[in-house]
């Protein structure tokens, strides 16, 4: 093969694989732009993994509320890209089913890995959801563990912002659902029985269980409150935003009644979007 030929090979398959190493484009990567975050990351439990919410019982991270890629929910993710492509394919999702806020340290040193600038934060559900009221996480446990799990990002990542979710409110879930046979027949399999379990007894007891239930989820909204106030001016809390919204039967999955569906990931999307702060 003639020299000038050999040349013009090499010099084509270099340029085969510039494009691809800047994907496959031609162009480069789109940079994120000031004061937008370049990389985000979502920690939690099993609400911010899109549980339930395709159709079939397990994670669905493409409807998560916070990071998900998904056509069919408006994400904290989605909203920031359609503001800034630069954040394109840097969503990440640690958030497990089951996490309590003791999981919380080990999910933000990921975050820190991940070089995280904006934080998602929805704990708590499940420390509330026990097998009893007796197994329900302390308060000052719960806030210790919470404390430290925010400790590992404004070490490692002290520039990020990181927004603090209150927690939804699972006694109105117990309102609106306890006359639905296929939500109480779907409860009585173990679905959250500090609150569900014996859904439609008015015995006393079970009416104290409930009442009790109802006060530890408000006094962990409270200490995440107060969390986010020690943590300084990089956390924001939705002011107890997810707590009020008014979610319906509509907004769960048909599964297990309880986690929410496409439409109640879109309704906690819109009720805490705002609270982060983000100019669009």
């Amino acid at each position: 093969m003639p020299r000038r030929w050999v040349a013009a090979a090499a010099c084509l398959l270099a340029l085969v694989a510039l494009a691809c190493e800047e994907g496959g484009s031609g162009s480069p990567r789109p940079t994120p732009k000031p004061g937008r975050p370049a990389t985000m990351a979502a920690l939690g439990d099993s609400i911010s993994t899109g549980f339930g919410s395709c159709l079939v019982l397990t994670s669905c991270q493409r409807n998560s509320w916070s990071t998900g890629d998904g056509i069919r929910v408006e994400s904290h993710y989605r909203r920031l890209l359609d503001a800034d492509p630069g954040l394109r394919g840097r969503a990440r999702n640690h958030a497990a089913p089951g996490a309590r806020a003791g999981a919380l340290a080990g999910q933000a040193e990921a975050a820190v890995r991940d070089k995280a600038d904006y934080v998602t934060v929805l704990i708590g559900a499940n420390d509330a959801c026990r097998k009893d009221v007796d197994q329900m996480t302390p308060v000052a446990t719960f806030r210790s563990q919470v404390d430290r799990g925010l400790r590992v990002l404004r070490k490692g990542r002290p520039k990020a912002r990181v927004l603090l979710v209150s927690i939804p409110d699972l006694h109105r879930l117990w309102e609106i659902g306890h006359t639905e046979p296929r939500a109480t027949r779907a409860w009585r399999a173990g679905v959250c029985p500090a609150l569900l379990a014996n859904p439609t007894s008015t015995a006393p007891a079970d009416r104290a269980r409930r009442a009790t239930f109802r006060q530890r989820v408000a006094a962990y909204n409270a200490q995440l409150k107060a969390a986010c106030r020690a943590y300084g001016a990089r956390c924001r809390y939705d002011g107890g935003a997810a707590h009020r919204a008014r979610f319906t039967l509509d907004d769960v999955n048909a599964l297990d009644w309880f986690h929410p569906n496409v439409s109640g990931q879109n309704r906690l999307a819109d009720v805490t979007f705002p609270a982060a702060g983000w100019r669009l």
